[in-house]
This record gives structure tokens, C-alpha cells and sequence, in this order.
């Protein structure tokens, strides 16, 4: 019965096709300014991009609100990956003639995180700008949920995993590994649990509530977000500290 009802809310958000990403509604300037940095969530099911009743798009907006020089962030819906890439490419496109060279696609780096299909649509983002050549500086996936997940690409230096395996119809990815160990660190492989744990689902409809799945107490779990945006927290003051070094010389 669990998965029935499952099934009837996936198809219900499925319908929901006319919330996709338009490329007006992306504030980042394009071409973005030579070394700053982009950072990019994707929100899981059929969710509108920037539903901020969920962790991905409050994580974004809290980052937005520091203010923090240089740093761009971004929402999109999982399926809007495609929009993502192409103004990726244009961000890129420092003289815009619309051919990348080498060093364009080095002048600007790149987070992405998501949670359930947006975990999937990270790691399938940065698969497709490995073969342009563009590398990303951290992927995160939260309880990811699509083919191909557990494989991180080699253009990715760095990588965390966080999920969860209760019992319920949906569970994350359980273990990414590296498809180049030596161009590639997993950050870690986190498995959180719900089993017996009271978590605040207010901004969930009233289905999802009474149900109680884990998949979705874990996008409503703080402990969770607060470790995404500590990791991205921790990628920015590397990449800050790198930007401040290569200007002093």
C-alpha cells in the first residue's frame, strides 16, 4: 500500500511539467565574471526550481544571503538539466563567439548538489561537461535516486554521498565510487537513518506527512543540510584561498 501511494504522489508531480527552469529567470550574468564561481542545486522529483519549501533551494538561498564575494548560486528542477548546461556554456563563453577555449573553460568553477533525481542530475551535469573539458570542483548527492549515480566522473575532484537504506520504497545510492581514483576523492559515503526518528515534515504535503517515508524525512532532516552546506562552505574557502593566492602573484 506504501508503494501505491508512492507511486500516485510521482505521478501526480510528473504532471506537474510546466515548472521547468525558463532561462530568464537564471540571475547569474553570462559571460560570468573570470574566476568566480557557480554554484548549482537540483531539486528531486517534479518539484518547480524554486520551491523554497525544500532544503536544495533554502540551502541556495542561505548562501545567497552571505553575500560572498564571487560565489554565484543557482536552482534548478532535475530536469532542467539541460537549460543548466547550455548557460554553463555560456557562462563560459568569455568572448562569445560561441567555441570554448582552453582557458575559458577553466574561468570559472563549478559546485553542484541535489537531492533524490537532483543528486542523479549532478553527477549526469558533470558527465556531460567532462566531455567539453570542464572540470567541477564538488559534486554532493542527497539520498540520489537515477542510473548511473554511483560512478563519479573523472573531471570531478571532489565528491560526498549522503543517504539512507531504511525500509520503504525509495533509497539512495548507497556507495559513489571514482571512475579515476587519482583525479577523484570521495569525501565520504554517509548513510543516515530514520527508524524511530521524529523529524519536522510541515512543509511536506499532508500525504507525504502520513506516510512517513525516509526518503523525504531525510530532505526535511537539518542534521543533513547543515553537512551540505558545510561541505560547500568548506569548497568556497578553498577555492577563495586558491582565487587570493593566484592573484598575489
Amino acid at each position: 500500500m506504501q508503494k501505491c501511494w508512492a507511486l500516485l504522489l510521482l505521478l501526480a508531480t510528473v504532471l506537474k511539467a510546466d515548472l521547468r527552469l525558463d532561462r530568464k529567470e537564471i540571475r547569474t550574468p553570462a559571460p560570468m565574471p573570470p574566476g568566480s564561481l557557480l554554484i548549482v542545486g537540483f531539486l528531486g522529483a517534479w518539484e518547480h526550481w524554486d520551491n523554497d519549501k525544500r532544503s536544495v533551494r533554502k540551502v541556495a538561498l542561505d548562501l545567497r544571503r552571505k553575500q560572498l564575494p564571487g560565489v554565484y548560486v543557482e536552482t534548478a528542477g532535475n530536469h532542467d538539466r539541460k537549460t543548466v548546461r547550455k548557460f554553463i556554456l555560456e557562462a563560459l563563453d568569455q568572448n562569445r563567439n560561441r567555441r570554448l577555449d582552453a582557458a575559458e573553460k577553466q574561468s570559472v568553477e563549478f559546485i553542484c548538489y541535489g537531492q533524490s533525481f537532483g543528486g542523479a542530475a549532478c553527477v549526469q551535469l558533470a558527465s556531460e561537461l567532462k566531455k567539453q573539458g570542464i572540470p567541477v570542483r564538488l559534486t554532493i548527492q542527497v539520498d540520489s535516486v537515477g542510473r548511473g549515480d554511483d560512478w563519479i566522473p573523472s573531471n570531478v575532484s571532489r565528491a560526498l554521498n549522503l543517504y539512507q537504506h531504511d525500509p520503504g520504497p525509495i533509497q539512495g545510492e548507497g556507495r559513489i565510487k571514482a571512475m579515476d581514483p587519482a583525479r577523484t576523492t570521495i569525501l565520504g559515503n554517509v548513510r543516515f537513518t530514520y527508524l524511530f526518528r521524529t523529524v519536522d515534515m510541515s512543509d511536506y504535503p499532508w500525504i507525504s506527512r502520513r506516510m512517513g517515508v525516509s526518503h523525504w524525512k531525510m530532505d526535511n532532516d537539518p542534521v543533513v543540510w547543515k553537512s551540505v552546506e558545510a561541505a560547500i562552505l568548506a569548497e568556497i574557502a578553498a577555492w577563495s584561498a586558491g582565487r587570493a593566492i593566484a592573484s598575489a602573484k
